[in-house]
């Protein structure tokens, strides 16, 4: 085991001790972890990113459903100090699944939702990531596409990799764990993140990362904490601008906001996850009036995401107030490949290019 690996078993084997003290003090045994709700999630003002707030709640072995949750959570150290002792890795759904060979029954997982919230809780109150714990989520599918040289740690010894000279169309895959990436050179003048595959395969069938030296990831959606890890690093460690390219609608300011502030799941790693210097690129409302892009009506979900993005501390500045005003002005949507009703090259020659000036990117 590596001292990363020795030390995220010791938190874990810590963790269960408490148990074990709180029993022979006479005491019942008990966790507590923050309250994982929008109620109880403030943005940091020094970090700029959401963390959580100061309610707690408490899972105590003094109801038959506490002592459930508290029998899950040890028998998942065990497991996990166990992976860890044999230097092996599992997935969230292999956990699930696992425990139903568990010897307890009440120590086996209802649903996967359930393993999840439980891996995140020992997160928290051990203070390891589940990277460090060797879990994985199932593939995000994420990828990176741009002048950067890496070295990346496998299972099979470190390896070099140029992720435009020695990958195909579809980029280097990023791994569970960004931190086991070594950053060896670059050519590189900002970082692009996109939301959409299709239009990250438009920017680099048109070659967008090698005219304008960038690092294209996609996100993938919402974006997985690999893909938000490693953004993160390429604007700390690289000193990269990072810009968010996703569709024009209130789910994608989401997207948004996750790369930039963070996320509720995940508030207490937002200083680890989250780039708050990342800037929103489109598709903006605006853009939808000036470019009279095709659109699709807002629903009502859509309009209630907007008004609460209104109040949201993520999207309180005159820009964010502008945009979204607008769009439920004009009571439409549009999504990035809109941008090809202008021609398949618009996007790259003439929208991302413009947005990129204004910014003062390029």
């Amino acid at each position: 085991m590596s001292t990363d690996e020795s030390q995220a078993r010791e938190q874990l084997i810590d963790l269960a001790a408490q148990f074990y003290d709180q029993f022979e003090l006479g005491e019942i045994p008990h966790m507590e972890v923050p309250t994982r709700s929008k109620s109880n999630i403030e943005l940091d003002e020094e970090a700029n990113v959401w963390v959580y707030g100061d309610r707690t709640s408490t899972r105590s072995a003094n109801s038959v459903r506490g002592a459930r949750k508290l029998l899950k959570a040890v028998f998942t150290i065990e497991f996990l100090a166990n992976q860890l002792e044999e230097d092996r890795s599992s997935t969230l759904r292999e956990l699930y699944y696992l425990s139903e060979s568990w010897d307890n029954e009440e120590a086996q997982f209802n649903d996967q939702d359930e393993s999840n919230g439980l891996v995140e809780d020992l997160e928290i109150v051990s203070g390891v990531t589940r990277e460090d714990f060797h879990m994985r989520p199932e593939e995000s599918g994420a990828k990176v596409m741009g002048p950067l040289h890496i070295r990346e740690q496998t299972k099979r010894g470190d390896r070099d990799i140029h992720c435009q000279l020695d990958v195909g169309q579809g980029g280097y895959q990023i791994p569970n764990n960004p931190d086991t990436i070594e950053f060896l050179d670059h050519d590189a003048e900002f970082v692009l993140c996109v939301e959409t595959g299709g239009m990250r395969d438009r920017l680099v069938e048109n070659g967008f990362d090698e005219e304008y030296d960038t690092i294209i990831v996609h996100l993938g959606g919402q974006p997985a904490r690999a893909t938000r890890r490693l953004t993160k690093r390429f604007h700390d460690e690289l000193g990269l601008p990072v810009v968010v390219f996703t569709d024009g609608d209130p789910w994608s300011y989401r997207i948004f906001g996750s790369v930039a502030y963070g996320s509720i799941k995940s508030a207490h790693l937002s200083e680890y996850l989250a780039t708050p210097e990342a800037q929103f690129i489109g598709i903006q409302p605006a853009d939808i009036v000036e470019y009279d892009l095709p659109t699709d009506p807002l629903s009502d979900s859509d309009i209630n995401a907007l008004e609460n993005e209104l109040t949201d501390p993520r999207f309180q500045t005159d820009y964010w107030k502008e945009q979204i005003e607008l769009q439920l002005e004009i009571g439409k949507k549009a999504e990035q490949q809109a941008l090809a009703s202008r021609g398949l090259d618009f996007v790259t020659d003439t929208y991302l290019p413009e947005r990129l000036e204004e910014m003062g990117v390029l």
